[in-house]
């Protein structure tokens, strides 16, 4: 097992090398000058002079390997660079987001889980009847609603109508509530369906069957049994949603000015900072390859077959 994880941990080192490659790439070819960019929003009359000079302090004028080499090195050694809009590091502003983005993204999957669970259970066991059609409906709905819309509603009825939340998130818990509703809700009608599709697998083999004709409760079959094999399919959904939801959640910190890493990188992109959009990148796709890294090694403990 050792050997295919350190197998599995060199694949990943190399697809983050390569994503690495490719957002600079990106970056380097995107159109739009942040030279010109910083000078416009700093108030400076933009000279031929004055703008060359301030493309040479950034470090725009070398040559792509160069830069590329040299971003890369400081990266390896966790430094990401300094801002182009504010001349000021990008490793506390992307720490800085990032910790109110986990917040927010851990909370919706709890969420989503308390939800989906016991609605994904419950569905499973009443299947074709009148609850099992009921709560197919809601997951459906809500599965197939788009999180701002959702946002949107639950602005007006709580924030407006009701004023029960804050408009604007200040970064407290009152203020994280309605984005983390917002981001759990199409969550949990996913993982409902899913949650649902897999008992039901389980509840269909023969050793249901067989234990069901030697008179053993269904409540001992479902916990001990069906719940156990099919965590690790389930556990698998759960976690590589979570990178998703880490990446996903921009449009939803923008809508509620909630102060994550969403937020700083589209502020970002307006002002073309560069070395905070590249930095995001590569944070999320580390997040994503590691938790895939994760809940694959998880897997594979769960089902011993899978080795």
């Amino acid at each position: 097992m050792a050997k295919q994880i350190l197998k599995r941990i060199l694949g990943l080192a190399l697809i983050l090398l390569v994503l690495s490659f490719l957002v600079f790439g990106i970056m380097y070819l995107a159109p739009g000058d942040p030279a010109e960019k910083r000078l416009t929003s700093q108030g400076v009359v933009v000279t031929k002079e004055i703008l060359q000079a301030e493309r040479e302090r950034l470090g725009l004028l070398r040559p792509f390997i160069v830069r590329y080499a040299e971003w890369l090195s400081n990266v390896l050694r966790g430094d990401f660079g300094v801002s182009f809009k504010d001349d000021l590091p990008v490793a506390p502003k992307l720490i800085k987001g990032l910790k109110n983005t986990c917040g927010l993204a851990l909370t919706s999957l709890l969420l989503a889980l308390i939800i989906s669970f016991p609605l994904g259970i419950w569905s499973a066991v009443k299947k074709g009847k009148l609850v099992d059609h009921i709560v197919r409906l809601f997951s459906f709905i809500g599965n197939s609603l788009p999180n701002f819309l959702i946002s949107v509603l639950l602005m007006y009825l709580f924030c407006i109508h009701i004023k029960v939340f804050p408009v604007i998130a200040d970064g407290s818990f009152k203020g994280m509530i309605l984005p983390a509703l917002s981001l759990a809700i199409p969550m949990a009608g996913r993982f409902t369906r899913q949650i649902r599709s897999e008992l039901l697998d389980q509840l269909g083999e023969e050793y249901v069957v067989g234990m069901k004709s030697r008179k053993v409760k269904g409540r001992f079959i479902l916990i001990n049994n069906v719940l156990r094999n099919s965590l690790g399919h389930i556990l698998t959904i759960i976690g590589l949603q979570i990178g998703t939801l880490m990446g996903g959640s921009v449009v939803i910190e923008n809508i509620f000015r909630w102060p994550g890493i969403g937020k700083l990188v589209m502020d970002s992109i307006t002002a073309r900072d560069y070395p905070v959009i590249m930095g995001f990148v590569l944070i999320m796709g580390t997040i994503y390859v590691v938790i895939n890294l994760i809940v694959d090694i998880t897997y594979r403990l769960l089902d011993p077959r899978s080795f």
